[in-house]
């Protein structure tokens, strides 16, 4: 492909990201199935420039409102290449025109763009916080409450590229098998710092081509999840219920942790998502799991597994916050009412999973989000309402569980790009007493 026709490429992925209908990587996935003329380095070319614009959209914006100009895909990628790309604007304007699928040409007004433009950098002093950090303006005042000394810190990794994690099955391999088995494909994994079945690639690559991948040995998974995963000490034999388990990725990880071995329950409202789950339960050799779409209110059954788990883990729908250095796209139609929807589905399901714990047995809340709304906020309001459950201290389940420092002073887990180089999440380990103290009632 011609630079004009990746330009074009992009554009058109941006324009389809606006809508806000199928997530980023979806979309461009779909755009790529349909184009399949593209190669690797139009692909990669096309994805660093999609992602390049979705990352610093707030700072593209407000150079773009400088010129008194409204923005659209097209001049957030004409903006990108002037100020960050520095592409001086004869040159763009000849690659932008070659080509049978280059965009239209370039306008004199737009020509005059790019030259004002190459005179600045993308970052510029004059920029507010939420422009310099690339994130909605209304998040400001959340993500200060959430990091309050080191936000700079935070929202400078979370507009960075997220490394690429992988999982060693442990049904199927072991870490250093699995490092043999990627190194004889030309890949080079490292250990991460706190998973004891986490890798980390130095390079990106197309993981799921690997014989490694296919033959089940590894699966991609950030350490955060990985860690939310452990921390539910489950073990072989014992019941443990996935209350909210998507596609399957910590249904994966419990299984192997319990070595095939107890009763372990995958549920969810999306019963697509739960086949997703299934095939790759079968590629991890997985047969303890079993997959159980619920209807929306979830009751029914629920009701019948009263006090019938050890474990029972909500990793609950949220923001994706602690996600946005690999979902860029989220932050921007992420809304205020779409955080009080989400709060109020949190509450729900935190109630709805305890209910399923035996006394003496485990909650664990988990969400990939950062935000205080999303996290101890939940659990907080969740323990106000059911005495008969108490905070585990995270320090002391993660030294149960795993042999490396606690990263954090907080009793619960919180991960983030900033201080762990983690996906951002927040772990909370709830245990459901054996009996109630005098004077307290369900």
């Amino acid at each position: 492909m011609t630079p004009g026709a990746r330009y074009a490429a992009a554009i058109e992925i941006l324009d389809a990201i606006e809508t806000g209908q199928q997530p980023a990587d979806q979309i461009m996935s779909l755009w790529f199935r349909e184009h399949r003329f593209a190669g690797s380095k139009d692909r990669m070319a096309i994805g660093e420039l999609t992602y390049g614009v979705l990352r610093r959209r707030s700072q593209l914006d407000w150079w773009l409102t400088q010129y008194g100009l409204r923005a659209t895909s097209r001049l957030r990628v004409l903006a990108i290449l002037a100020l960050l790309h520095k592409i001086p604007a004869d040159s763009l304007s000849e690659q932008w025109t070659l080509g049978s699928h280059a965009p239209s040409p370039l306008t004199a007004s737009e020509k005059n763009l790019l030259n004002a433009m190459g005179e600045h950098e993308l970052l510029s002093t004059d920029q507010p916080a939420w422009v310099s950090g690339n994130y909605p303006q209304w998040l400001d005042p959340l993500l200060r409450q959430a990091f309050p000394t080191e936000v700079d810190r935070e929202i400078a990794a979370l507009n960075t590229e997220a490394s690429v994690d992988l999982r060693v099955n442990t049904l199927k391999s072991d870490v250093n098998h699995a490092t043999k088995a990627l190194e004889a494909e030309g890949l080079h994994p490292q250990p991460v710092p706190y998973s004891p079945i986490g890798l980390r690639l130095t390079q990106r690559a197309a993981v799921t081509a690997t014989v490694a991948f296919r033959d089940g040995l590894i699966e991609v998974q950030d350490e955060g999840s990985q860690l939310a995963a452990l921390l539910v000490t489950a073990k072989p034999g014992l019941a443990v219920l996935d209350l909210c388990a998507g596609a399957g990725g910590k249904t994966l990880a419990l299984a192997a942790v319990m070595q095939n071995k107890g009763r372990l329950v995958a549920t969810d409202l999306s019963a697509a998502r739960l086949t997703r789950a299934k095939h790759r339960l079968r590629r991890a050799g997985v047969h303890v799991a079993e997959c159980r779409a619920l209807d929306s209110s979830n009751e029914k059954w629920l009701k019948r597994q009263k006090n019938k788990f050890d474990r029972v883990i909500v990793d609950a729908p949220c923001s994706g916050s602690g996600t946005w250095r690999r979902n860029p796209d989220r932050k921007w139609h992420f809304t205020p009412e779409e955080l009080d929807r989400l709060t109020k589905i949190q509450s729900t399901l935190i109630a709805q999973g305890a209910r399923a714990v035996k006394p003496g047995g485990r909650l664990i809340y988990a969400v990939c989000s950062f935000l205080n709304e999303e996290g101890p906020d939940r659990v907080h309001e969740f323990l106000k309402l059911n005495p008969e459950f108490e905070t585990l201290l995270g320090s002391s389940v993660w030294q149960e569980t795993l042999q490396v420092p606690y990263p954090t002073n907080d009793p619960f887990l919180r991960l983030s790009p900033g201080a762990n180089n983690t996906d951002g999440f927040f772990i909370a380990i709830l245990k459901r007493k054996e009996a109630l103290r005098a004077g307290e009632s369900t």
